[in-house]
């Protein structure tokens, strides 16, 4: 994957569609989550023709604060997972990433007063439109070390989500990171 990565979120689509390009412009993957779905099951696709599964994202439980999201390949193998941590992810995002079963990454909100207004002036009509443009939440993937190994920025953008992630010198969970950063975000944009 060549990075910064560009995620693009669809708002006036029926259902939520993320769409992920690398440096150059290319497709690295597609998603388009399902609607109606009482336990999350969302699959990650190489392009919008949704022709080539690349992965599996399944909860764990129906509705939980502490839910587990395990990520599969296409033959339904686990190679990850990001965990909310409950109450702690209320007002300020916290999440776990896991490989091999073991706890490898951290996942946490930089500033909890750009997503509350960010979701506060996207509710008011009109208004709304232009929140895109002023308030844009921030979020660091630490190691064990709390050494910042990738960034996730989220960017001006009308009619549509935009967000930016950069990879730092020495990280290397380029996919896990990727499905993680999905799964959170999809999560984040329920809550405002």
């Amino acid at each position: 994957m060549n990075h910064p990565l560009h995620l693009t979120f669809k708002f006036w689509a029926l259902a939520p569609q993320v769409y992920v390009r690398d440096a150059g412009g290319a497709n690295v993957c597609y998603v388009k989550q399902q609607l109606f779905k009482l336990k999350e099951a969302i699959k990650v696709y190489s392009d919008e023709s949704m022709g080539t599964l690349l992965a599996e994202i399944k909860a764990d439980r129906i509705i939980d604060f502490s839910a587990t999201y395990t990520f599969t390949d296409p033959q339904g193998r686990p190679f990850g997972a990001v965990r909310r941590k409950g109450l702690r992810s209320l007002w300020r995002s916290h999440y776990e990433i896991v490989e091999n079963g073991a706890h490898t990454f951290t996942i946490r909100e930089g500033n909890p007063w750009a997503k509350f207004w960010d979701g506060a002036i996207g509710e008011i009509p009109g208004l709304g439109l232009l929140s895109g443009y002023l308030f844009h939440p921030r979020y660091e993937i630490t190691d064990l070390q709390g050494r910042v190994c990738y960034e996730l920025h989220k960017r001006p953008a009308f009619l549509e989500g935009k967000f930016e992630l950069v990879k730092h010198a020495g990280a290397a969970s380029d996919v896990t990171i990727l499905m993680a950063v999905l799964m959170m975000a999809l999560l984040e944009k329920r809550r405002g």
